[in-house]
This record gives C-alpha cells, structure tokens and sequence, in this order.
C-alpha cells in the first residue's frame, strides 16, 4: 500500500512538473508572438511614416521645425535662453588655422588696432583671397581697411562713409545689390568686397596705386590729399615687412575717424585735365 501511494505521489508530482513546463512555455511562446508582431507593427509603421515624409517633404520641414522647436524649448527651460546657430553668424576664425604669414600679420594687427584676432583672421583671409584675385597686394587692402576704420566694421563718418572700407554707401549702393542691400555694408567682408572694387577702379582710372588712392579718399582734383596716400602707403609698408617674417615695432592705436570714400569735392579746374570727382564717384554705381 505505502509503495502504491508513492508512486502515485511521484506521477503526480512528475505531471505537475510538465504542466508547469508547458505553461511556462505556452507563455514565452505567446510573448515571443506579441512582441514579434508588435515589431512588425512598428517597422511597418515607420516605413509608412518614412514613404510619406519623402513624398511630403512640407510634412517633415515641419516635423523638423516643431521637433527642434520643443527641444530648444526643454534647453531654454533647463539653461536659460540658447541659441546654437548664433555662431553661424559671427565673422570670426582661428587664427592658428591661416598660413604662418597671414596668421602673423593677423595677431600684429590684433595688438596694434587693439582688435581680437578672431575676426581679422577671417579678414586677412578674406583680403589674401580677395587680393589674388583682383590682382592688389592684399597687404594694401588690409593698409586701407587700418586707415579708414581702425577695423571697426560699424564705423560711419560724417558724410556717410560706412563700414570697414568707408565706402560711400548711398554712391555705391547698386555694388550692395549682389549682396541682398545697403545693409550689407555693415557685413565685415562684403564691406570689403566692395571697397576692393572702388579701389580696382579708382586705380584703373588713376593709372596707378597711389593716384587711385586719391580717387578713393576723393581727392583727386585737390593737390593735397591731406597725407592720406601716404599714410596707407607706409601701413602697407609695414605689413609687407610682417608678411616677410621681418619685426615691426608698433604704438597701440585708437580707432581712427572715418575718411569717406570718394567724397564729393569742389569742381575740377579747367586747366586740369583730371576727370571729375562725381565721375569717380559714380563708377559702377
């Protein structure tokens, strides 16, 4: 009788066993089911939202725009107000990034006009480029940018001379068109671009760099220039010598007051035979 019930105790128990297994295993079974198709839910979903973004490409700028706008909105609530795109507008670079000559001449710049060196490394790149191209010493436009502004890309004079290059604006404004405006003028470089233009110009018409400075400064029926010339010669002369590895010596120096840029002047005698300011004036405008 005690071996019968044993053994009774024993299937009983080698039943359970089983019975547990196989409901373990029905449930696996069933979660591996759930989870599969829920996957396959899931990437036919994402496949449907990723056909109809490329289809819609209106649909997703605006996903994108309202995703970015909720994560800025996280940041500004866990940081305070942020702006991650506001360095796309700063004309500034690593000077330790230039070649060894324009880098120099970028830091002599940096201590003499009292001006970081982050942006004028993307001047002095800009005017090495810009310089190639239109056939100028790059020094030279670097000399005139010193002269006119101190490197101040928002100086203005009196007469309306504005930015870094002291172009005449409201002269020059259709050379602004190609660059979205007037408004233009107080972007450092195409400031620049401009200015370099007038110079080409000037020179073109002057027959020669220093009688086209006088058409820059406007003073090409005068007999005297009021030493502007002279001035952007020998800071052109001392960035030569900085390009060529050679020690310049400096005082540190204020921002100068602007000199306009082809400044309207009193008429031309008739004895000389210089073309009239207003001409210079309106070249390429």
């Amino acid at each position: 009788m005690t071996v019968l019930l044993k053994s009774s105790l024993q299937l009983c128990l080698v039943n359970a066993r089983s019975s547990a297994r196989n409901v373990v295993r029905d449930i696996a079974e069933g979660f591996f089911n759930i989870s599969h198709n829920s996957f396959a839910m899931l990437g036919l979903a994402l496949v449907f939202v990723m056909i109809t973004l490329s289809a819609r490409p209106d649909l997703r700028e605006a996903g994108e725009s309202r995703l970015m706008a909720l994560l800025l909105a996280r940041q500004e609530a866990s940081i305070g107000f942020t702006e991650p795109g506001a360095v796309d507008r700063a004309t500034a670079a690593n000077p330790k990034d230039l070649p060894t000559k324009q880098a120099a001449v970028a830091y002599w710049l940096s201590k003499k006009y009292g001006v970081a060196p982050e942006p004028l490394s993307v001047l002095v790149a800009q005017a090495f480029e810009i310089g190639e191209k239109s056939k100028l010493d790059p020094t030279l436009i670097l000399a005139i940018m010193a002269i006119e502004s101190g490197f101040n890309p928002f100086a203005q004079s009196p007469v309306g001379a504005q930015g870094l290059m002291q172009v005449m604006t409201g002269i020059h404004h259709a050379k602004y068109a190609h660059f979205g405006g007037k408004f233009a003028a107080f972007d450092p470089v195409t400031n620049l671009r401009v200015g370099v233009k007038v110079l080409e110009e000037c020179i073109s018409r002057a027959g020669s760099v220093e009688g086209g400075l006088k058409f820059y400064v406007g003073a090409a029926n005068l007999d005297d220039d009021s030493g502007y010339a002279g001035k952007v010669m020998a800071e052109h002369a001392r960035l030569q010598a900085v390009v060529s590895g050679k020690r310049q010596p400096f005082e540190s120096q204020t921002a100068p007051v602007g000199i306009p840029v082809v400044f309207p002047l009193a008429p031309i005698a008739p004895t000389r035979a210089v073309p009239s300011s207003q001409s210079v004036a309106m070249l390429g405008s």
